[in-house]
């Protein structure tokens, strides 16, 4: 294989070939009719006859013009763009026509349902004959693991948790005081329903507080490798429906995360935070506790967020202020940084 290739055989089964109407479907766009099949999916710029690419970006477009794909997805816009040996399949959206182009021919690995020997089960646990656990789990008692499920290897679920169906749980994760939608991935490393940081300061030092809930993680969340959620310390810490969390964040206690939001890497939200529906962090913001981020409010990478932030806003910086302002401020201080240096010459 070249660099540029995808879909190495040694880690992807890729199925096919399939028919240029099957793509079509897929993608749910449309095209002219044709008694083709095609392969596989490709970047523009390796594509050949048999291979979908796709056009999202229009500073690609010069990669579009010299392509050699068979079949390339693109919006309206661009259909003049497409050279006349390729066909063009139309969508209004054609990243995610590709999306489910590029699944239809590396579609999710199936479940090997079964125990892996090797696993440690608890007798009062419930696994669905449909369910797969893999080597070296540790599956304690009371809990619930719904059908087409997979358990990853050395994976621990403890006691009291309850996973939806189709859901996918990583390669040594943990979940404790837990209840878990459907189809929720939980990538490798992940750490859930781990005691919140509460402590009250006394004379003699500090005095760990209880923490008495659990983590609700709704339908159809990724959460991505090495995160943590803290369990709730008197209420729970919610993760809402379609939310995508990204590697290496961490959800403090009793936060409430609406539905559909985008967490980049290595952000912070600290206990009893609610962020609502729609609302984009940036790598590395940093939230502070009790706080309220208002639906669909957008914040740029390494933001630091100190006060309620309202429905909508679009903030940057630390502390964090509305984008327009932030950059007129730094435009301002690069004229003042090169006036100064012009006199000191």
């Amino acid at each position: 294989m070249t660099q540029s290739d995808i879909g190495d055989p040694r880690f992807f089964a890729r199925h096919g070939p399939h028919s240029l109407a099957a793509i079509v479907n897929a993608a749910a766009g449309r095209a002219t009719p044709a008694d083709l099949l095609f392969e596989g999916v490709a970047p523009l710029h390796t594509a050949g006859p048999r291979e979908v690419s796709f056009l999202d970006n229009r500073r690609y477009i010069a990669a579009l013009e010299s392509t050699k794909a068979g079949a390339v997805i693109v919006h309206p816009d661009m259909c003049g763009r497409v050279p006349s040996q390729s066909i063009a399949i139309v969508t209004e959206a054609p990243y995610e026509g590709w999306a489910r182009v590029a699944s239809l021919f590396y579609p999710k690995p199936p479940v090997s349902p079964g125990v892996h020997p090797t696993a440690i089960v608890d007798p009062s646990a419930h696994i669905d004959p449909l369910a797969e656990v893999g080597p070296y789990c540790v599956i304690e008692g009371d809990v619930e693991i719904g059908p087409r499920c997979r358990v990853g290897a050395h994976a621990e679920i403890g006691r009291g948790v309850v996973l939806g169906p189709d859901c996918r749980i990583g390669g040594h994760a943990s979940l404790s005081y837990t209840i878990v939608g459907a189809r929720v991935f939980i990538y490798p490393g992940v750490r859930i329903g781990q005691e919140g940081f509460g402590f009250a300061a006394t004379k003699s030092g500090f005095l760990t507080v209880p923490q008495l809930g659990r983590v609700i993680i709704e339908d159809d969340v990724e959460i991505g490798a090495n995160s943590t959620v803290d369990r709730g310390s008197t209420g729970d810490t919610v993760i809402g429906a379609g939310t995508r969390i990204d590697n290496l964040v961490q959800i403090g206690h009793n936060v409430r995360l609406g539905r559909c939001c985008i967490i980049v890497a290595q952000v912070g939200i600290a206990g009893s935070t609610v962020v609502e529906d729609f609302v984009q962090l940036g790598g590395q913001v940093a939230i502070a506790g009790h706080l309220r981020i208002g639906k669909a409010a957008r914040i740029g990478a390494q933001s630091g967020i100190m006060s309620d932030v309202a429905a909508g806003d679009v903030l940057v910086g630390t502390p964090a202020q509305p984008r327009r302002t932030f950059f007129k401020q730094i435009a301002i201080l690069k004229k003042l940084a090169n006036g100064r240096s012009t006199r000191s010459d």
